[in-house]
């Protein structure tokens, strides 16, 4: 009778110890980075396992052609802007006669009241003084138009420069975000198309084990809920972490059979998220069990 307490202990402790709530494996968002542009990759300086930090300059596609093309647009800018008119120099002319033609009035107006000249002589020097004013009014709106025109004709070769700024721009290849490199797709000196793969990254710092629920346990648990996590290290030992529940499927989805569940003769499942800081132990993809039980 003594000799059957403790392998009924030792039973009970590997019960216990086999029992969890909910299983799943690790994951975490992984984010590909695809060229943005085409042409050679003069350097991508990006190697699996490295560690990048978000906005980190990794490498760069060749320009050289955006180069060349921004330089003539330019160039095609400064040439048209440079054509538009001078207000004040292309109607000098016509003011200086303008002048003139008013101090002629003037002194042919006194000249009338002196009873010196004839009212036709005023009447045809007022006549040039509206001729000439008219003129100028003229040719400064036709400038004006002139020089809307090319104005409008800069701003839209302008346009086309902030265009290539941007293909230049994304020439460069910056990493978006501060992660593990997990995969590498490209290498130097490879030709690179928009959309291409270049490289996938993830931030490791913490991982989600996706894990899967009945729905009699759905009631047992809620989003930022503390659970426990663990993971098995051979020998019938476990490394447990401290977990939080951060998402809950919203609708069912039949078990996966890769993934065992506490009732496995439910058909329908629930998925759930738990964020675990990754100690540098956690991998994507490694098996973990859930517990929340007391």
């Amino acid at each position: 009778m003594y000799f059957l307490i403790p392998v009924i202990s030792l039973l009970s402790c590997n019960k216990n110890e086999n029992e969890f709530d909910a299983s799943g494996s690790f994951e975490a968002v992984e984010t590909i980075l695809s060229a943005e542009t085409n042409g050679q990759i003069l350097k991508l300086n990006v190697e699996e396992g490295q560690q990048l930090e978000a906005g980190q300059n990794v490498g760069y596609i060749d320009s050289t052609q955006l180069h060349i093309s921004k330089m003539q647009l330019s160039q095609n800018k400064r040439a048209i802007l440079s054509g538009r008119p001078q207000e004040n120099i292309q109607t000098e002319s016509l003011r200086k006669q303008l002048a003139n033609a008013l101090l002629d009035r003037n002194r042919t107006d006194k000249l009338v009241k002196g009873g010196v000249a004839s009212q036709k002589m005023l009447d045809d020097a007022n006549a040039k003084v509206a001729t000439l004013q008219a003129q100028i009014s003229a040719q400064k709106s036709s400038l004006e138009i002139t020089n809307e025109n090319l104005t409008e004709q800069g701003n839209t070769v302008g346009v086309q420069l902030k265009g290539i700024d941007d293909q230049l721009s994304k020439s460069k290849i910056v990493n978006p975000i501060k992660g593990t490199v997990l995969a590498k797709y490209a290498e130097q000196y490879e030709m690179a198309v928009i959309g291409k793969p270049l490289y996938k990254i993830a931030n490791l710092e913490t991982l989600d084990l996706r894990a899967y629920i009945t729905g009699t346990q759905l009631p047992q648990i809620k989003i930022g809920q503390q659970v426990k996590v663990r993971i098995d290290q051979g020998n019938k030992k476990y490394k447990e972490y401290h977990g939080t529940i951060n998402w809950i499927s919203n609708k069912s989805e039949f078990s996966p059979k890769t993934i065992p569940t506490k009732d496995e003769r439910a058909n329908l499942v629930y998925a759930i998220k738990v964020r675990v800081k990754n100690d540098g132990f956690l991998k994507i993809g490694m098996y973990g069990e859930v517990l929340w039980s007391k």
